[in-house]
């Protein structure tokens, strides 16, 4: 495969390898080791109450016992939690009884919330107990039969017949029977898509995908890693699919530190970065928009953090410039999808970062750009494509959607959706999803392109860019826009500023200013929620 050859020939010789063995070990086998070889080392960490890993594993077996008296092998649990410790536990607890995760965003509805539930036939439930009368609301509906509360600060009290967290692990009478996992079969997880396509569906990773991830991103960052000895800043949430395997998962695995936060507030990281000095910052650009435009950032230590790596949402090239003069720190952007557990792509820490592009294929990873109309023929480098990949961490399915399977995965391949192109050495960047492309007096425009040069002008904060309905040219630009702090500019100088910086087919009609933009949990800008909107009133 042609793209295969050009960006292998960046990998060093003698350190960083493609052909990687993955270890054929459940999720559980994993935490294991590293409870072996770190016991006594911080596993979490959260305003101030620290976790060991030996302390982890036991609370972990507690739960998998008190929980094996009422799921089999193959039971679904739904964890609805921010980031806190009980979140890894009740997870760790789950697998290592042989149950299957169900994550679910605590943000949901109850309309989502019951579609989850039913879909996956989750039987039990661990909440956050601000949610529960929500989940009591949907429960009749659904398949649950217990429920779990976690309190983040005091004791919740729920109707009986329903425990708390602490009640349930306190329930646990030490007796478990280890449970035959077969990693290659056996599904770990339940990660639900964001529905951006239609109905939400369930990827199935089972622990061979989710080990593989992990694997694969030690192999790639092993270099930039102090294992044992690091502190992962962990603002994503655990329940998006980035968070479990980049913050928890592969933290676990290097036997770290998860320095655990429950919601993005900027006070209160910048307070926690300058208390707890992390070195690793997984984030989503919105994340690093604020930090970077924070006045006083350099007061609050951030020069601490290393590594810091960008995903779920393009990173405009000036957001990364802004960001790494503040803080020293090297932000790799990188490219994934629930459905490949979920990183294929990153920004090389150890050869050429090209920035504005996702950077070249993780160790184990095949990936191709094929023509948008058949998806039968290679593109050349340059050309637009539809991105398809082929690896270990690629999902088994959808869970109960067979034929919706049978359209996503194709020979082993996954198609993506994703319009990319791939330079001559390799290095893949994100042009949009397929649905965002619009098309406007037969030309085809692609919002990334227009809200690159956006970020560029020295008022603008945030920008996202949506096609509305237009007579003539069937569709046109429209882009809704935040300004910094204290900062104003007219809609006729932005017209001005678009025009000299964007082919007159690009240039937005439309600009709304707003005080914020709709984003998901993760910090992601809802472009659709925005779309949505926008068809609504017109």
């Amino acid at each position: 495969m042609s793209n295969v050859k050009n960006w292998l020939a960046k990998y060093p010789e003698g350190t960083v390898t493609h052909d990687i063995s993955i270890p054929e070990i459940s999720l559980p086998q994993m935490l294991q080791q590293s409870v072996v070889k770190y016991s006594e080392h911080i596993a979490t960490s959260f305003y101030g109450r620290t976790t060991s890993y030996k302390e982890l594993y036991h609370y972990v077996v507690g739960f998998a016992s008190s929980l094996q008296k009422q799921v089999s092998k193959g039971d679904r649990l739904a964890i609805m939690l921010p980031n806190c410790p009980q979140y890894v536990i009740a997870y760790y607890g789950t697998l290592l009884a042989g149950g299957i995760v169900t994550q679910i965003n605590p943000m949901l509805v109850e309309r989502e919330l019951e579609y989850i539930l039913k879909n996956s036939g989750s039987t039990a439930i661990v909440s956050f107990d601000a949610l529960y009368p929500r989940v009591k609301a949907v429960q009749e509906r659904t398949h649950v039969e217990t429920v779990l509360t976690v309190s983040l600060h005091e004791e919740f009290t729920p109707d009986l017949p329903d425990l708390t967290f602490t009640h349930f692990l306190q329930s646990s009478d030490g007796n478990f029977t280890p449970i035959d996992i077969d990693p290659k079969h056996d599904v770990a997880v339940l990660q639900y898509t964001g529905g951006t396509t239609g109905r939400s569906k369930g990827a199935m990773l089972t622990h061979f995908n989710l080990m593989a991830n992990t694997s694969q991103s030690f192999e790639f960052y092993q270099k930039e890693f102090q294992v044992g000895n690091d502190k992962c800043l962990t603002v994503i949430p655990i329940f998006h699919v980035f968070g479990m395997s980049v913050c928890m998962n592969l933290t676990l695995f290097c036997g770290s530190e998860i320095v655990m936060l429950p919601r993005f507030d900027l006070q209160e990281v910048l307070e926690t970065i300058k208390r707890e000095q992390p070195t690793v910052f997984p984030g989503v650009p919105t994340m690093y928009v604020a930090i970077a435009n924070h006045p006083n950032a350099e007061s609050y230590g951030i020069d601490s953090i290393r590594v810091c790596n960008s995903g779920s949402a393009p990173m405009p090239v000036e957001v990364m410039k802004a960001f790494e003069q503040k803080t020293g720190a090297k932000i790799t952007e990188g490219y994934g999808l629930s459905e490949a557990a979920p990183v294929t792509h990153s920004n090389p820490p150890f050869s050429k970062r090209k920035p504005g592009t996702c950077g070249l294929g993780y160790p184990q990873t095949e990936y191709k750009v094929v023509d948008i109309a058949t998806g039968t023929m290679e593109c050349k480098p340059g050309e637009l494509g539809e991105l398809i990949i082929r690896g270990p961490q690629i999902m088994k399915g959808y869970w109960n959607m067979p034929e919706e399977t049978e359209n996503t995965i194709r020979d082993g391949w996954l198609l993506t959706g994703d319009i990319v192109s791939v330079d001559e050495e390799g290095y893949l960047s994100i042009v949009d999803r397929k649905k965002d492309m619009i098309i406007a007096g037969g030309f085809n425009i692609y919002p990334r392109d227009i809200e690159e040069v956006l970020y560029e002008h020295p008022v603008i904060q945030e920008a996202v860019v949506i096609g509305v309905p237009d007579e003539y040219r069937g569709e046109t630009v429209k882009a809704f826009l935040v300004f910094k702090e204290g900062k104003q500019a007219t809609e006729e100088e932005l017209l001005e500023y678009c025009r000299a910086n964007l082919s007159a087919y690009k240039v937005p009609t439309f600009f709304e200013i707003r005080d914020e933009l709709p984003k998901t949990s993760v910090g992601k800008i809802l472009r659709r929620a925005l779309r949505d909107e926008t068809v609504k009133q017109s």
